[in-house]
């Protein structure tokens, strides 16, 4: 194994949280020095859609970073608790999945995930083995572990309940339900989100009801999405998939907010942490310039799930496809919304391009519009919503909006 020293300097980069602090040094230290077994680090994920972006990697990530470092991955696919929903962040009740929804969720997604893990050092188990043969007593015994004046220290939810909104029982039971994975596996160390320090916590109580020793927590940051606001996830739209093709990829790399680059690079890329601190410098001072460094960003992503190559020609395509046709990378965004079809001159001016429909139709006749390079030329054209995203709408040589 690697020094202590060095293990922490690598395990602690872009944490947010560590809990208790001075019992994991003390647990990465004896494991260093070979005074006991490497550590075994949880990470649960609940399969509740088929695919993953660079949201969910921040965690896969760091449990990588454990695996190089000796330790024992143990991931738990939550094929019981994805059924039950996680409450995490959420301002209503999840919609419930069948089994056989998440069943189908869980086979791609694990097939992705392994884009991230190693497959040394990594125990991949399913949290229906032991949840689903629960009895009701069983139930009941976990239920009386917790408070419902506990329950409600929750930030969210204790904003629910000011609110009125309802708070379904169930989910109530899933950081119970969630707690028991970590009795079940043993675990020492549990990764999560920010928004999951609660349901670690849980953890660390039942497995010390259970006479195990408690788990320490480490919780990583919400990586915001492309829009630079909310975070990363489907439902806004602003993910960079782990499955998309090279090309897709580095241009969503290029539209990352250049206030976000030194984040992403700390949380989702290789790039080990001094040379992440001396980016940031480099950006603070002058030296580095944001659109390059934003190119060696969009390198390092699309390298890591296709290869080096890969990323080269995702480059070259870029620039053929923008630089070329005198489209700049900092074309600022127009959400498209839930609109199936869009009237065209109708999009000129909402985008914000053309003060009217009267003068988004003549510029559309005068030739002076262009979607991704190629001229429209129909001022009644009304175009799918599903066409459109991804790509750069252009009036005369100066206006340009990308529509997402």
């Amino acid at each position: 194994m690697e020094p202590a020293s060095e293990q922490l300097r690598v395990l602690l980069d872009g944490v947010e949280q560590v809990a208790p602090a001075d019992d994991f040094e003390r647990r990465v230290t004896a494991a260093a020095r070979g005074e006991r077994p490497p550590l075994r680090v949880k990470l649960g994920v609940d399969p509740t859609t088929p695919d993953i972006h660079l949201g969910h990697t921040v965690v896969l990530r760091k449990l990588r970073d454990f695996q190089r470092l000796g330790h024992t991955a143990v991931l738990i696919i939550g094929g019981f608790t994805a059924q039950v929903g996680d409450p995490s962040g959420r301002t209503t009740t999840r919609p419930r999945l069948t089994a056989q929804e998440v069943e189908d969720n869980a086979r791609t997604y694990l097939a992705q995930v392994r884009k991230v893990v190693l497959d040394e050092r990594l125990e991949v188990t399913n949290n229906a083995d032991w949840l689903a043969p629960l009895t009701m007593a069983d139930v009941l015994r976990l239920a009386s572990r917790m408070t419902v004046a506990r329950m409600l220290e929750r930030q969210d939810f204790s904003a629910r309940y000011e609110a009125g909104r309802p708070i379904a029982i169930s989910e109530f039971l899933y950081p119970l339900l969630q707690g028991q994975d970590s009795v079940a596996v043993r675990s020492d160390v549990e990764l999560g989100g920010t928004d999951q320090t609660f349901n670690l916590l849980v953890g660390r109580d039942l497995q010390e009801a259970a006479g195990q020793a408690g788990q320490c927590i480490l919780t990583l940051p919400l990586i915001e999405g492309l829009d630079g606001a909310e975070k990363m996830s489907k439902t806004a739209g602003n993910t960079i998939g782990v499955d998309e093709e090279p090309a897709e990829m580095f241009g969503k790399a290029m539209r990352v907010r250049d206030e976000l680059m030194v984040k992403y690079f700390r949380l989702v890329t290789d790039v080990h942490p001094d040379e992440v601190d001396r980016i940031a410098a480099g950006l603070a001072g002058g030296e580095l310039h944001p659109g390059e460094t934003k190119r060696r960003l969009a390198r390092e992503i699309v390298a890591l799930y296709h290869d080096a190559e890969a990323a080269r020609a995702a480059e070259h395509r870029f620039d053929v496809a923008f630089r070329e046709r005198g489209v700049p990378d900092d074309v600022p965004e127009f959400p498209l919304g839930e609109r199936a079809v869009w009237f065209l001159p109708a999009l000129l001016t909402a985008a914000g391009l053309c003060a009217s429909r009267s003068e988004a139709r003549r510029m559309v006749a005068q030739g002076a519009v262009r979607l991704d390079g190629q001229p429209l030329s129909d001022p009644t054209a009304e175009l799918a919503a599903a066409d459109l995203a991804g790509k750069v709408v252009q009036v005369g040589k100066r206006r340009f909006a990308r529509l997402v």
